[in-house]
């Protein structure tokens, strides 16, 4: 960190210490123009920013920190190819997954476009084949359902993509398979024809452990329902690792390269299944959404730059004011699943310890993510952080459209509320003037008042689209995916690889030794030891 970055980390936290007590409705008086500099159009979506805990002076403080930290610098580097992963030497180059056919992307050095340009060609033409009936299975008939089997950034993207965008009534029916419990796949497999199903196993390495299970249990009910000859057609494999997958037994992959990492990889062939049940020309709109917000992201000044005011306002609430979680509520039910799309892109990307050069991190990083959609979360976690002690940082994705005909209003009038009322708040003085109105006793007006009274001054941010298209969704996800870029070079921290993960799957395979030979072995500890002894048939 240089000698200006770390002035200007000061600069900030002595700004968040002296406007820790600002009231956010006071600052639309106090700054009459606060509402035109804390929104932004990009990609067809809009951003209001107004509503978060900052001052006129708080926000140019932390725009001046993004400048000061090298975002652009960062920005070109990214799109240039450069191993801005440092720990694996990688480039991370999701942009060039959903660039204009003819890019010019490079990764390290590599010329890498018209290799993406052949992968997403042959998608189409694959999957175009398999909707009109020409690619067939084992006995001759058209594929009906697929089923997807993969884990993590090889499921949750993929999954996101089909629950946004997927029609009432699917020309294929698309399942989803993450779990190693054996239930998921029971009940992915219900109802399915083996002679209509084709199986697509998604794996970066073909070695996770998940995944491999669940694609040996969908071979084996292939197997039990096909004859071995063509039965390889319903077996198909995504993955960086061709040769593994073909020894699996999957006779067909489409490749992605390790410059794309798991929970960016949704713009590449791990989206098959969804180029396949949605349409290549559905999959391509959702591209072009997304190089719209890459171009915004590369061309627009900081302090009017949709990745970067997103991503400042979180450092803001979690390094400025202590804020260590934050609530996404999509008004939406197509975005269901957002929530747990961000959960796994931003706390596997920002949930680091040490910096990039090794050294322990002194400030937050990511914070916890969750979220239901609305108005699921009103009636579930929302008497929290309208009430709890504890501020949580709220985000409103709000589509002003979402069924024709139905009427949208409730919805996103909901929306609106929830974000006014978490701003406002309400005074014990109101609470109690309100009992009184409705026939209260002032004792008993002075009994209830306490617990109807609200703190407010709890921020959010809105995220508004006309409607959820492809073009919205791929803008959407782009946006996150940007926002979460921004915070890791802020806090100069490495968001592409996530060694965290790694630990556990290491001590799963000595656990699953120690089952096979009955018996816990001497490296365990007493609790583990125990409940292993517990757990063993």
């Amino acid at each position: 960190m240089t000698t200006e970055q770390t002035a200007d980390w000061t600069v900030f936290d002595t700004t968040a210490a002296a406007e820790a007590d600002l009231r956010i409705v006071d600052q639309f008086t106090a700054d009459p123009q606060r509402l035109t500099r804390m929104s932004v159009e990009a990609a067809g979506l809009y951003l209001d920013l107004s509503k978060q805990s900052w001052s006129r002076r708080a926000f140019e403080t932390c725009i001046e920190l993004a400048y000061d930290a090298g975002i652009k610098t960062a920005i070109a580097r990214l799109f240039a190819g450069e191993p801005i992963n440092s720990t694996e030497g990688r480039a991370v180059l999701h942009p060039a997954l959903r660039a204009r056919a003819d890019g010019q992307y490079e990764a390290l050095g590599e010329p890498v476009s018209a290799e993406v340009d052949a992968v997403r060609a042959d998608m189409a033409a694959y999957a175009t084949a398999v909707r009109s009936g020409v690619e067939t299975g084992a006995t001759g008939k058209p594929f009906q359902a697929i089923v997807h089997i993969g884990i993590g950034g090889s499921d949750l993207g993929p999954r996101v993509v089909w629950d946004a965008l997927r029609p009432l009534s699917p020309d294929i029916d698309l399942r989803f398979v993450a779990n190693i419990d054996p239930r998921d796949m029971a009940e992915a497999l219900t109802g399915l024809d083996p002679e209509t199903t084709l199986v697509i196993v998604v794996s970066k390495t073909f070695t996770t452990q998940e995944t491999l299970a669940n694609a040996e249990a969908a071979r084996a009910w292939l197997a039990a329902g096909l004859p071995d000859a063509g039965r390889d057609k319903h077996f198909i494999g995504v993955t960086a690792a061709p040769d593994r997958a073909r020894e699996f037994g999957c006779a067909r992959t489409f490749a992605f390269r390790d410059w794309v990492g798991g929970r960016y990889s949704l713009w590449s062939a791990v989206s098959l299944s969804c180029v396949i049940a949605l349409g290549p020309e559905v999959f391509e709109a959702l591209l072009d959404g997304a190089r719209e917000m890459d171009d915004h992201f590369i061309s627009a000044p900081l302090e009017e730059n949709a990745p970067v005011l997103m991503a400042m306002a979180q450092v803001w609430n979690v390094d400025g004011l202590n804020r260590p979680a934050r609530t996404v509520a999509p008004y939406a039910h197509a975005l269901r699943r957002l929530p747990s799309f961000l959960q796994q892109l931003e706390m596997e990307s920002n949930g680091k310890r040490v910096h990039r050069d090794g050294t322990s991190v002194d400030r937050q990083t990511c914070p916890v993510v969750f979220g239901e959609p609305g108005t699921n979360g009103q009636h579930a976690f929302f008497q929290q952080i309208h009430q709890g002690p504890q501020v949580v940082p709220a985000e409103f994705v709000v589509v002003r459209s979402t069924q024709d005909p139905a009427p949208e209003a409730p919805l996103w009038a909901n929306a609106l509320a929830q974000a006014q009322a978490l701003m406002i708040g309400k005074t014990e003085d109101q609470a109690r003037a309100e009992l009184l109105a409705a026939g209260a006793s002032p004792a008993e007006a002075d009994r209830l008042a306490p617990h109807k009274t609200f703190p407010g001054n709890r921020p959010s941010t809105t995220i508004v689209m006309e409607r959820l298209t492809p073009q919205t969704l791929g803008a959407l996800l782009a946006l996150y995916e940007h926002k979460t870029f921004v915070e890791g070079v802020v806090w100069d921290i490495n968001s592409f690889d996530q060694w965290g993960v790694e630990l556990g799957k290491v001590l799963a395979r000595a656990i699953l030794k120690d089952v096979a030979a009955g018996a816990p072995s001497n490296d365990l500890d007493p609790s583990t030891a125990d409940l292993l002894q517990r757990l063993t048939p």
